[in-house]
């Protein structure tokens, strides 16, 4: 696809990265076929081909409209077409310069930009603990969308004590923490387990997702820069100076995120190098079950039961890491499953999609449960902390965990 860019353009490096990527898309259409929200309402421009043609439009020197940005806006960027598409066309960086454009010449309404404000600052700060906590409290008094959005509280557990020769840092994540605290514990347990010592820095915080996503693309690097100073004392020197051996991620939108942080800090001449570096370390938590799972077979006692597994669209498309987590689960004994229809499409969560976009997340979300509960599970299995909170909204009784406090509790039984 050949673009012309408008002089504004052609000199800045998103200008250069776009037209890189427009070249090579062919128009095919294979990327609709895949598209959730092309699926939900059937309008070009609600795909990535239109997105597409719309971001052209604005590079060429057309200008937006409201009309463009919602239509950018709707976007899941589940990156879905980046796993259909034939020509190897990075959408997921094309529609993150185009929103970051678009939105720098299309005013928002007062109450959309509040809304964006307080997601933005209210989710990695400090203060969503402590708020997290209130809505627990009370969370039996709380409206039904807003009980969607704040899980029931939930016992973190001991976090193991002892110290071994194999070391890996784990990013404790903006929310997760206060969301759902037995994730993170049930990995330090499961590592320990294996003979592997699980670090946090105090000083990491949010991958940057969150600010980058809503368009404070210098707020989300300024936040991956801290997290790669926090990290970089534990990774300068490697495994042999007493270093950690890799970066381990337990929710997937973070991982594919700071798998990033090489791409999107490459242009920054202080942090360049160590970027790259990051994220060459960067490893999902499955990514390590091919060691785990020798180590802890004989260890566990795996509940009867179908485990329904919904892969998320960071780990499937993002990270293209597609089939370890129930292939290895099964090896240890689980009856993993994966529905047997759209296991490759989003579950409407996309960071905080379901509080902007809910008349489309909510749908995306039925859908997705209605395939899983064909299984008869006995519980619903994921690897990112917003799908497991979007899902448990409409799940009813059936559970929904991360699959490594599954494996957690099938060793404390064992």
């Amino acid at each position: 696809m050949q673009t012309e860019l408008a002089p504004e353009f052609r000199d800045t490096d998103d200008g250069r990265e776009a037209e890189a990527i427009l070249r090579k898309c062919v128009h095919c259409g294979f990327c609709t076929a895949t598209c959730p929200t092309y699926q939900l309402l059937g309008d070009e421009l609600d795909g990535p081909r239109g997105r597409i043609y719309l971001i052209k439009q604005v590079l060429e020197g057309k200008a937006p409209t409201r009309s463009t940005q919602l239509h950018l806006d709707r976007c899941l960027t589940c990156r879905n077409c980046e796993s259909t598409c034939p020509s190897g066309v990075q959408y997921g960086h094309l529609v993150d310069i185009g929103r970051k454009i678009v939105d720098e010449k299309v005013p928002r309404p007062a109450m959309e930009s509040a809304t964006r404000w307080l997601l933005k600052e209210g989710l990695p700060s400090p203060l969503f603990g402590p708020a997290m906590a209130l809505g627990q409290s009370v969370r039996g008094l709380l409206p039904d969308a807003l009980k969607a959005k704040v899980p029931a509280k939930q016992e973190a557990g001991a976090w193991p004590t002892a110290t071994h020769a194999r070391k890996v840092l784990m990013l404790a994540g903006c929310v997760q923490p206060s969301m759902m605290p037995n994730i993170n514990s049930a990995t330090a347990r499961v590592l320990d387990a294996a003979g592997i010592q699980t670090m946090i820095a105090k000083e990491a915080g949010c991958c940057g997702a969150v600010k980058f996503h809503l368009n404070d693309q210098e707020g989300g690097k300024a936040q991956m820069r801290a997290n790669i100073d926090a990290w970089w004392p534990q990774v300068e020197h490697g495994p042999e100076a007493g270093g950690v051996e890799a970066i381990v991620m337990n929710a997937s939108g973070c991982g594919v995120t700071v798998r990033e942080y090489g791409h999107i800090l490459r242009h920054d001449p202080a942090y360049a190098a160590k970027a790259a570096r990051i994220s060459d370390m960067t490893r999902d938590l499955s990514e390590l079950l091919p060691d785990l799972v020798p180590a802890l077979k004989a260890r566990v006692r795996a509940p009867a039961g179908v485990v329904a597994y919904h892969p998320p669209c960071t780990l499937q498309h993002g990270q293209k890491l597609r089939g370890g987590v129930e292939t290895h689960l099964r090896a240890l004994g689980f009856d993993v499953r994966v529905a047997m229809n759209e296991s490759h499409l989003c579950c409407g969560s996309a960071g905080t999609y379901s509080v902007l976009q809910p008349e489309l997340a909510y749908p995306l979300r039925d859908r997705k449960l209605g395939h899983l509960k064909q299984l008869q599970p006995s519980v619903i299995a994921s690897a990112n902390i917003g799908c497991i909170t979007h899902l448990q909204s409409g799940s009813g009784e059936t559970p929904v965990r991360h699959w490594v406090e599954l494996l957690d509790a099938a060793l404390a039984t064992a």
